[in-house]
């Protein structure tokens, strides 16, 4: 699928076109929600750092996608992702049932707010 890639575009280039529309939306959006954010690949995942700290993974498998905004985010936000399988520290999800933005962009906030708090 996307084996050994360096980078976010080469990771995505490894995926099918499909899946790659979402994790560029999402990578969009979080961009567009934290402006500053650098990119990399940490453990294997497209990685969006913020303050030298991961902000956000994101990752394609073949029956899923996957959204690691961190536990923090996941435990605020829970009682809206009832419709989506979780764990500790990601959000699994499907093309047929993505993400909302809104969603999106408050787990990256609040994942932000505990990483300028831990710095700060």
């Amino acid at each position: 699928m996307h084996e050994k890639a360096t980078s976010i575009e080469q990771y995505l280039q490894g995926i099918n076109p499909e899946a790659r529309n979402e994790l560029e939306r999402l990578r969009a959006l979080v961009t567009e929600t934290v402006p500053d954010v650098a990119e990399s690949i940490s453990y294997g995942m497209p990685t969006l750092t913020y303050r030298c700290r991961a902000l956000v993974y994101f990752t394609a498998s073949k029956k899923h996608l996957s959204f690691y905004p961190s536990s923090w985010a996941i435990e605020e936000c829970q009682d809206r992702l009832g419709d989506y399988q979780c764990t500790k520290h990601a959000i699994r999800f499907t093309l047929n049932k993505p993400l909302p933005d809104a969603l999106v962009r408050d787990l990256v906030l609040i994942h932000r707010r505990h990483i300028d708090a831990d710095l700060d």
